[in-house]
């Protein structure tokens, strides 16, 4: 595949794969009403979860869209490994099979969170599986980030560096504080998501952007 076509097409990718996100889980947030879904309080995870009335660490759980955001969190997985795999090529050597091995188990892992969803109410090994893969897919999209951050070699623009490692650290460290508070857990558990999705759609506009202003800066990356 050509580079003028795999280039804007992972940019692409990594952009739809964080509006899909976002939108799905604001319908999945909208259609639980009873309780109230609170993005402070409540898991992500919980949007995912198919049995309505059930308690898990103190929530009560009810997500009529459950299967939307199942849905999502697989798609996402599927996405951000293929945008990624797309624009590994920009890397080079030992770092290229980093990337590509952070893209791979993030994709897995996320694919595994979709099907596997975050309930008490169902087998242990389930929810053994739903938080190992949500664990990896925190890791390693944020990782990535802090990666594209620091290859100095891709020559990118500063502030896009200071960026990438900004939104990486960030977010490992919201998800470090995850277990803190009750009240803010789903707060700082969407740091540590959001922040990769962020980045998404900041790598993606930027190679964009520069790929139509300036052709030669893409192409000296690209060499």
């Amino acid at each position: 595949m050509s580079r003028r076509v795999w280039l804007p097409l992972g940019a692409v990718v990594l952009v739809v794969n964080a509006v899909q996100w976002v939108v799905a889980e604001a319908i999945s947030a909208a259609a639980w009403t009873d309780p109230p879904y609170s993005y402070a309080t409540n898991y992500i995870s919980d949007l995912g979860v198919p049995d309505c009335g059930t308690q898990f660490q103190g929530r009560e759980i009810c997500s009529p869209a459950h299967q939307l955001m199942n849905t999502s969190f697989m798609l996402e997985g599927i996405l951000f490994a293929t945008g990624v795999l797309l624009l590994a090529g920009l890397v080079k050597g030992r770092a290229r099979r980093v990337v590509v091995a952070l893209a791979v188990a993030h994709g897995v892992g996320m694919v595994l969170v979709g099907l596997f969803h975050g309930s008490g109410d169902g087998a242990s090994t389930g929810l053994a599986i739903h938080v190992a893969g949500a664990a990896v897919g925190i890791l390693c999209a944020n990782t990535l980030a802090i990666m594209a951050g620091s290859l100095r070699s891709l020559g990118l623009p500063p502030a896009y560096r200071v960026f990438s490692i900004t939104v990486g650290t960030l977010g490992l460290l919201s998800e470090a504080l995850v277990g803190m508070s009750e009240s803010t857990a789903g707060m700082f558990e969407r740091g540590g998501v959001y922040s990769w999705l962020l980045w998404s759609v900041g790598t993606g506009a930027l190679l964009l952007v520069s790929r139509r202003s300036s052709p030669a800066m893409v192409e000296n990356a690209l060499a």
